[in-house]
This record gives C-alpha cells, structure tokens and sequence, in this order.
C-alpha cells in the first residue's frame, strides 16, 4: 500500500510553509507503515478494498499521528499485489455469485421460439 499525507498548519501559526523535520517524517512513515500492514493483515481481500472506500484507514492514520506532527488529506494512494493468492473455485464462486444459467449458449440447445416480425420493414 502506499500512503499520501500533507502536514497542517499548527494553531496560531504565522509562517506560511509547514515542514516537519526528518526525525518527525521517519516517525509519522513508521507509524503509518505500522497501521496499514495491522489493517491488511487482519482481514481478506475483499473487506481490504471495503475499507478504502470511506478511507477509514486514512483517517486511522492522521488521528494516531497528531501527536508527532498534525496531518491532513491522508490517503491510500495505490495498492499493489505482491503475492497472487491461494486459488479456490468456492471462495470465487462466494464473491461472484453462483450463477445457475450458463454465461454462453449452448450449440444445439433450444435458445426460444421464433419471433413474428412486420413485412414493411
């Protein structure tokens, strides 16, 4: 996963650039790296992607690291997949749904009745 963050203005602050000094980056990189790798860890795939969407993970982020520095607009940037997971035909079959009716016809199979069309066409 990589991880976008932009530092904040603290309060009462009247410099208008907001740079946090090296040892405050190592740390806030540490800390990040530390959540999303909990995130990922404990739960599939398929509720990993749930929570990008409302970027709980981001929002994670930014609150644990107020205290080393304020944060704003944390986002997960991208996701990668390092390693291809286990293939199971049930776990796809779960997400996908069943499916009951073939995705193709069948050559051979009655496909349904003709149709009357008008003759001015």
């Amino acid at each position: 996963m990589f991880c976008l963050a932009f530092t904040k203005k603290r309060q009462n602050q009247l410099k208008k650039t907001t740079y946090a000094q090296s040892a405050q980056i190592k740390a806030i990189r540490a800390r990040m790296t530390q959540i999303m790798t909990k995130e990922a860890s404990n739960c599939d795939l398929k509720d990993l992607v749930k929570k990008f969407i409302p970027n709980s993970i981001g929002t994670q982020i930014e609150q644990a690291c107020q205290s080393i520095y304020p944060l704003k607009d944390v986002f997960i940037r991208k996701v990668k997949t390092l390693k291809a997971p286990k293939f199971d035909i049930t776990k796809l079959m779960e997400v996908h749904g069943a499916g009951s009716e073939p995705a193709a016809p069948v050559p051979g199979q009655d496909e349904g009745s003709k149709l009357d069309r008008p003759n001015d066409l």
